[in-house]
């Protein structure tokens, strides 16, 4: 089927009512029949004990996001946050190490060296390409992560060759697809990556009022290289032979759900199945209200820089062409002249909504440097392509001649500071 049929019919679940849509199961736990029927479900993981573990609400999620993915199943979580946290944890003990971009958002470079460097995980910080990858991996490496789109940086890994490197070594290649929109826009799986995550908060849901997120994974034997997997578990089982490649999986919601709380809530499952039903419609109407937006900004006067992957002089317009699909995204990254002082007049007369979001149906600024990095040292933000005159725009569902008119009312302001200097 079609991205947009499976958009609306995967994943409905069998109704006794014959309900057209997706019911929510707004339980914290499911009785058992039996002592024998309880003990059954619970050594197996067959069935619904407790909603910490599934919710029929929440699989049917998993269910559709892993159809659009085209992948061998999908664990949702709280948020973006706890998908990234859960899917490293799966693959890292102490002692370990992880390849990471330096562009990734700023919530994951805090996680990966604050948390997994506290857990005795020692993270490379390199340009997602294959030789400065290769050059950092060795024995110790657990995973390459990346993110499909750099956050704000817009740079667009080699995917392609990065998968090809990963499974020589045989490490997991892990990409953040939250810009890839839940397959609408991008679908890593498909050119090699072993698994993604997502912020389900950003275009799955589209309206911005809730959180959510989820790992996916495809068909592969990597995961045989990961002792976890080959070894016995506290309960004796061997998870590569009891699950095949879906242990990978198995351990994210063992870890993330069982052990780690990390739980979605059946509400917003219901509400997110409801936003990934229209994505594909939302996205390609963004990507050329944001084409149209780019192009427009780099005509201003007040503008230093453009960064948007399908203006065709853009560095990663290359790459966009070959790894988007539908367009090239609607976020956009700009710099306005004057630096953090132009950035703040811009800002100060900007009437478009300052949010840390993207992908919501309206569109969204906010500047990086003070706020997404802004805990990051200043040389990890000019690392990560974060710079004070920056400004990353989402662009939405609006008119773009109003989004237009917006932009030009705040440059204006931009101007006045280049006159006064």
């Amino acid at each position: 089927m079609d991205f947009s049929t499976l958009a609306v019919l995967s994943g409905l679940p069998d109704d006794p009512h014959h309900a057209v849509g997706l019911p929510i199961y707004a339980t914290a736990a499911y009785s058992f029949e039996s002592l024998e029927e309880g003990a059954h479900k619970f050594a197996t993981s067959e069935g619904y004990t407790y909603t910490r573990l599934q919710n029929p609400t929440v699989a049917a999620l998993e269910q559709r996001l892993s159809a659009l993915e085209d992948a061998i199943g999908a664990v949702c979580l709280a948020s973006g946050q706890a998908a990234s946290f859960a899917a490293l944890l799966a693959l890292v003990r102490s002692g370990d190490e992880v390849v990471a971009s330096p562009g990734l958002f700023g919530g994951t470079v805090g996680l990966l060296g604050q948390v997994f460097g506290l857990m005795g995980v020692r993270v490379h910080f390199v340009a997602p390409e294959v030789e400065a990858v290769r050059a950092v991996l060795n024995e110790r490496t657990r995973a390459v992560f990346t993110e499909v789109l750099g956050n704000p940086s817009l740079e667009l890994p080699d995917l392609a060759g990065l998968a090809r490197l990963c499974e020589a070594h045989g490490v997991a290649l892990i990409v953040d697809n939250t810009f890839g929109a839940v397959g609408a826009l991008a679908r890593p799986l498909e050119h090699g990556a072993h698994a993604v995550t997502h912020s389900l908060t950003k275009w799955a849901s589209g309206h911005g009022s809730i959180l959510g997120g989820a790992v996916l994974a495809r068909s592969s034997e990597v995961w045989r290289n990961y002792p976890q997997f080959t070894t016995p578990d506290p309960q004796g089982r061997v998870p590569w032979e009891a699950a095949g490649p879906r242990c990978f999986l198995e351990r994210v919601r063992q870890l993330g759900l069982s052990l780690g709380g990390m739980v979605l809530s059946p509400f917003n499952a219901y509400l997110l199945f409801q936003g990934v039903e229209t994505v594909e419609l939302r996205v390609e109407r963004a990507c050329r209200s944001a084409l149209e937006v780019a192009a427009w900004l780099q005509e201003q006067p007040q503008v230093a820089w453009v960064r948007y992957p399908g203006l065709p002089g853009d560095p990663a317009h290359a790459r966009a062409a070959q790894y988007l699909r539908g367009g090239f995204g609607s976020i956009l990254a700009f710099g306005v002249k004057g630096g953090l002082e132009g950035a703040s007049r811009f800002l100060a007369r900007l009437r478009v909504i300052q949010a840390p979001n993207v992908g919501d149906a309206r569109t969204l600024a906010v500047h990086p440097w003070t706020t997404t990095h802004g805990r990051i040292p200043e040389a990890a933000r000019l690392a990560a392509g974060v710079r004070p005159e920056m400004i990353r725009f989402s662009v939405g569902l609006e008119s773009p001649r109003d989004v237009r008119a917006m932009l030009a009312e705040a440059l204006a302001a931009v101007e006045a500071v280049g006159e006064a200097g």
